[in-house]
């Protein structure tokens, strides 16, 4: 958002606040700027919908400057989450399925969602419900750190499956839950 500056300001009255905050009033334009020269800062036009518009009397290149840091501050706390693919096929072996869901589960440890897809060929769409199967299969092995966004859907040739990173707050419901069913089994083995 550009301000306008000084000599930018082109309206007759403005609504003055100086560096403190402090209301100094309605004036002409050409006496706020006079008022700001002497205090070797800027006239700087904040609300310009205003009647009369409000200008404030700051030091504009410092202003800029904590503007700029703030913003680089949020981007840099941004995290951009990204959807990382898994393709597989139905006829895939053990350990190359593995090696998908140990993928998939570091994608998903990293914040990023998942797209699980299961690349039909041929015969093989005469029998969907194995690539069905396979894609439950695998949402069950990464049910500990993903929840299912969206189920198995077929979609031309591909069946395809989302996955999201649970919250922190559902990894520790869930390492509770299974801290009392081991302590549970754990009484049952003792009678």
């Amino acid at each position: 958002m550009s301000h306008q500056v000084n000599e930018e300001i082109r309206d007759r009255e403005v609504r003055v606040i100086s560096d403190t905050g402090e209301q100094l009033g309605i004036m002409s334009a050409r006496d706020a700027l006079e008022l700001a020269a002497r205090q070797d800062m800027d006239l700087v036009k904040i609300s310009p919908k205003a009647v009369p518009p409000v200008c404030k009397i700051m030091d504009y290149g410092r202003f800029r400057f904590e503007q700029a840091k703030k913003e680089k501050e949020i981007r840099k706390n941004q995290h951009i989450v990204e959807i990382k693919e898994v393709r597989m096929s139905p006829s895939i072996d053990s350990g190359d399925f593995n090696v998908k869901l140990r993928n998939a589960r570091k994608f998903l440890s990293e914040g990023n969602r998942v797209k699980v897809a299961v690349r039909f060929r041929g015969r093989e769409m005469a029998h969907t419900e194995i690539g069905a199967d396979l894609l439950k299969k695998f949402a069950e092995d990464c049910a500990d750190v993903a929840n299912m966004d969206k189920r198995p859907n077929l979609e031309g040739r591909h069946m395809i499956m989302f996955l999201s990173p649970k919250t922190a707050k559902e990894l520790t419901a869930a390492a509770k839950k299974a801290r009392e069913d081991e302590a549970k089994a754990e009484q049952q083995a003792q009678q």
